[in-house]
């Protein structure tokens, strides 16, 4: 209990009483015997800055802090609350940054009219408050930002780095030098990177913007990953590189805690920068063929269980799954395989691509490591939070294994991929991304429901997938029987009328990768009974991608069809009615012939 002076120079008798623990806050304000009425004026937003500071060390659950109520209207402080230490916003800087503003904003009311100044200076606040609550909690705000408020968080943070001091001296090799002025606004003068030579989520001296731009940055994609349906992931950082690269820098985390380990079990999931992520950290891919279920393909798990017994645990260092894929392979069994793992003592890395916007993806992962074990889940940040190529996350359930993950990458790592997500999600804001994550999932439907109505129109269908939720397919029997090259056509079609994403996968093709000859490339099996052609509906996909999809799609479909019908024996009516802009196809259809023979000898 503490009882402060009676008198201030406001003309009030102040009392205040703080019981231990933070539990009870009581102030009172009571008139002296000669009060100055002037200061009746000012006595109010001082009572409201006084509240605010008193539910804030609540909150904080401590009983005293050490520093004084920076507040001086006219002279003399009252006497203030002391604040709690841990608080950023009582920090000894915000405080120096608090006085230099009110003295700034005093000296421009020399200037301008003093009423107009204090209310550019609450505007002003009203922006510092936004950021005072992001450093405080490190939660991603439930409402978006404006862009003059994350301009002028970016700012604050830039100028303290030591390549922005006024009159700062660098003599080393790497001081933040940039010879282009593009260049550094283009990063918002953040030159110095994140982390040190020992430690991506190291704090550099000379780079204190940098390092908390960074530790902001993977406090707010914990709070998504958690807000996307993996609650109790632990920690989590942003690595400068793909979800290929950063799938080595786990498995060769694993090689100093498993030195027998040479080899890598894995179900097969035709992409190549997961296959070649095995073969770049220095092990052997066991490769599990998956299992045709209806038109499904799903894991092998007793090929799973017998390769491990077969190999023997210790030789094996990790069992490497995926979440996200094309359909018809669909998400790998988690949670039966996170048995696997835990009780055969393996390691087991997720590979969750474009996985966190997909809550079913999220659900199987927060599920296997209820259940079993998950070492780390890896996913993109372009895929899923639509930033430039080049950053993913890395994630998982035991806070030092991801620590020590961190560790392993050598050196400095670039800030961008850091920046353009806090800039994203503090645009969005936590409310913006689950709406997102909610229209995602009407486009999925959406885009099924439109895909079927043409793949009937044509005699096709749409293979039947429940357990892929991003990813579907539309069988092409009719092209694959009728002629051989219609299928690959059809791609290179689609692709010269702007049409990006869409993948046609043929039966049989062969495909070489790092020394390992593949069946059936794409198809995720050696033999599939049928040719497809994939689509996906991902995260910012909007309806009138997808009725300029369904149009093209069909415009192609119609052409390839009369194609057929020239090089077909049987001699019969044209079975699709004639366009205006039949030369036109057929012009294009000759480009297309050229092109698919420039890219197969390329391939």
């Amino acid at each position: 209990r503490k009882v402060l002076p009676s008198r201030g120079t406001l003309g009030f008798n102040w009392t205040n009483q703080i019981q231990g623990g933070g539990a009870r806050f009581l102030y009172s304000l009571k008139p002296a015997e000669r009060p100055d009425t002037s200061a009746h004026a000012q006595i109010l937003p001082l009572l409201a800055r006084y509240s605010e500071r008193l539910a804030h060390v609540r909150e904080r659950d401590v009983d005293v802090c050490p520093k004084v109520f920076p507040y001086r209207p006219g002279g003399e402080s009252p006497p203030g609350f002391e604040v709690c230490p841990a608080c950023v916003s009582c920090s000894p800087a915000a405080v120096a940054t608090a006085d230099m503003n009110r003295e700034s904003f005093a000296a421009g009311e020399r200037l301008v009219s003093p009423a107009y100044v204090r209310q550019g200076c609450e505007a002003r606040r009203s922006h510092e408050h936004l950021i005072r609550l992001l450093l405080e909690k490190g939660k991603c705000p439930e409402d978006g930002w404006d862009e003059s408020t994350l301009e002028l968080f970016l700012h604050e943070l830039a100028i303290m780095d030591s390549n922005n001091f006024l009159g700062n001296c660098g003599v080393g090799e790497r001081e933040g030098r940039v010879a282009s002025a593009l260049v550094a606004r283009r990063h918002y003068r953040f030159i110095h990177g994140i982390g040190r030579s020992g430690d991506i989520s190291a704090v550099q001296p000379k780079a204190a913007g940098s390092s908390l731009l960074n530790k902001i940055t993977n406090s707010l994609v914990l709070d998504i990953i958690k807000l996307a349906g993996v609650h109790t992931v632990t920690n989590c950082f942003v690595v400068p590189m793909a979800t290929g690269m950063s799938l080595t820098l786990c498995f060769l985390t694993l090689r100093h805690k498993r030195p027998k380990a040479k080899y890598i079990i894995w179900p097969r999931i035709d992409q190549k920068s997961c296959f070649k992520s095995m073969i770049t950290a220095g092990f052997e891919p066991v490769v599990i063929e998956n299992v045709l279920e209806g038109d499904e393909l799903r894991t092998d798990l007793k090929a799973v269980e017998a390769k491990v017994q077969e190999l023997g645990p210790d030789y094996v260092l990790c069992v490497h799954s995926t979440t996200s894929c094309f359909a018809p392979r669909v998400p790998d069994r988690l949670e039966e395989l996170a048995v696997i793992c835990a009780n055969y003592g393996i390691p087991h890395i997720v590979n969750n691509a474009y996985g966190v916007q997909s809550s079913k993806c999220m659900h199987l992962i927060q599920q296997g490591a209820r259940v079993g074990r998950i070492d780390a889940f890896v996913q993109s940040l372009d895929k899923n939070f639509m930033v430039p190529v080049g950053g993913a996350i890395i994630a998982g359930f035991n806070d030092s294994f991801i620590q020590e993950i961190s560790k392993m990458y050598p050196g400095r790592a670039s800030a961008s991929p850091t920046l353009d997500v806090l800039i994203t999600l503090l645009s969005l804001g936590s409310n913006g991304y689950k709406k997102l994550l909610k229209e995602r999932k009407e486009m999925f439907s959406y885009l099924s429901n439109q895909l079927k109505k043409l793949s009937e129109a044509y005699n096709e269908r749409v293979l039947h997938t429940p357990h892929n939720p991003i990813s579907l397919a539309m069988t092409l029997k009719t092209l694959d029987k009728h002629y051989d090259k219609a299928v690959t056509q059809l791609g290179s079609m689609l692709f010269t009328r702007q049409v990006s994403g869409a993948r046609v996968v043929p039966l049989g093709s062969l495909q070489m990768v790092s020394g390992y000859t593949f069946r059936g490339f794409m198809s995720h099996t050696n033999n599939y009974p049928c040719a497809y052609l994939n689509a996906a509906s991902a995260i910012g996909m909007k309806t009138e991608d997808v009725d300029l999809f369904i149009k093209r799609l069909d415009k192609c479909l119609k052409t390839v069809g009369k194609e057929q019908n020239k090089e077909s024996d049987v001699s019969g009516v044209d079975n699709y009615d004639k366009t205006e802009d039949v030369d036109i196809e057929e012009m294009a259809l000759k480009i297309d012939n050229v092109l698919l023979g420039t890219c197969q000898d390329s391939s």
